[in-house]
């Protein structure tokens, strides 16, 4: 489909306004889909950067941190973990909502 077919533009000679159609809801579920798919990309960084972090306590450990120390770090990194997880499942719901408005 050529670019023509979706949007009409007009040009006056010194501005080009394009009218651009209202989208379908067929279209909408598309970029619900889209949206959904960067959110869950999102958490794989959220939840690899989680893995860097207990990789990175583990190994001051074995440098001599001491294990309540690690454990204690364990427990921190999960809970910011699980914030920003619980944020983006937030930004995302509403972000749905917003799409699917007509």
């Amino acid at each position: 489909m050529c670019i023509r077919d979706r949007f009409s533009p007009n040009n006056d000679g010194s501005v080009i306004r394009l009218v651009v159609p209202p989208l379908t809801e067929e279209r909408r579920k598309e970029i619900v889909k889209m949206a959904k798919k960067i959110g869950e990309e999102s958490k794989i960084g959220v939840r690899n950067s989680r893995r860097d972090g207990m990789e990175d306590l583990k190994n001051a450990e074995k440098e001599g941190m001491s294990e309540d120390t690690r454990k204690e770090g364990e427990t921190s990194v999960q809970k910011l973990t699980d914030k920003y997880i619980l944020e983006l499942e937030k930004a995302l719901f509403e972000k749905e909502k917003e799409i699917m408005t007509v």
